[in-house]
C-alpha cells in the first residue's frame, strides 16, 4: 500500500514538473478580449480557453520599453509575457497563428516567447490600448534588445488588435 502511494505521488510530481498537469482555469466575468485555441491543454470554454482584461492583469503585467516603427521615440509598454501566458494554457506546439481583429494574421515560433521575452501589451504609455490605438492587445519584442529584432521578420510577428492565438 506504501509503496503504491510513493508511486502514485511521484507520477504526480513528474506530471508537474513535466508541465502534464492541468491547470483550472477561471471563466472570464466580463467580455473575453482574447481566446486561445488548438493545442492547448487547460481550458475554461469548451475547446477554447478564454481571458478578459482582469484575468490578463491578474496574471502580472511586465513592462518593455523600446523604440519601434509605429511610435515616435522609445515607448513604453505593459503587458503579459508570452511563454507564461502559452505555459498556463498548456500550449503543446511549435507555432502559434495570431489572429487580429482586422483579420491579418501572422505565425510566430512558440520559441521566440521564451527566447526574446515577449509581451502582449494591453497599455502603451501607461493607458489601455484602445482598437482605434492598435489595440486592445499588441504583440510587442524587445526589439532594442537585440539588433535581429529590428528587422521586418519581428516586425510581422508584431500583431496588433490581437483577438485570437491558435496554437498549432
Amino acid at each position: 500500500m506504501l509503496f503504491k502511494r510513493v508511486a502514485i505521488n511521484l507520477i504526480l510530481i513528474c506530471m508537474v514538473v513535466s508541465g502534464a498537469a492541468a491547470q483550472t482555469l477561471s471563466k472570464p466575468a466580463n467580455k473575453p478580449i482574447l481566446v486561445i485555441s488548438g493545442s492547448i491543454q487547460n481550458k475554461n470554454k469548451e475547446k477554447t480557453a478564454e481571458f478578459d482584461r482582469e484575468m490578463l492583469i491578474a496574471l502580472g503585467l511586465q513592462v518593455v520599453e523600446t523604440t519601434n516603427p509605429w511610435y515616435d521615440g522609445k515607448t513604453r509598454f505593459e503587458g503579459v509575457h508570452l511563454d507564461q501566458l502559452m505555459k498556463l494554457v498548456g500550449a503543446k506546439g511549435t507555432t502559434i497563428r495570431i489572429v487580429a481583429l482586422n483579420d491579418y494574421v501572422t505565425t510566430i515560433p512558440l520559441d521566440d516567447f521564451k527566447k526574446f521575452k515577449v509581451i502582449l501589451a494591453m497599455k502603451r504609455d501607461g493607458n489601455f490600448i484602445t482598437v482605434r490605438e492598435k489595440g486592445p492587445l499588441f504583440i510587442i519584442y524587445p526589439y532594442d534588445s537585440d539588433p535581429q529584432l529590428q528587422s521586418q521578420t519581428y516586425y510581422t510577428r508584431s500583431a496588433w488588435q490581437v483577438s485570437e492565438i491558435i496554437v498549432e
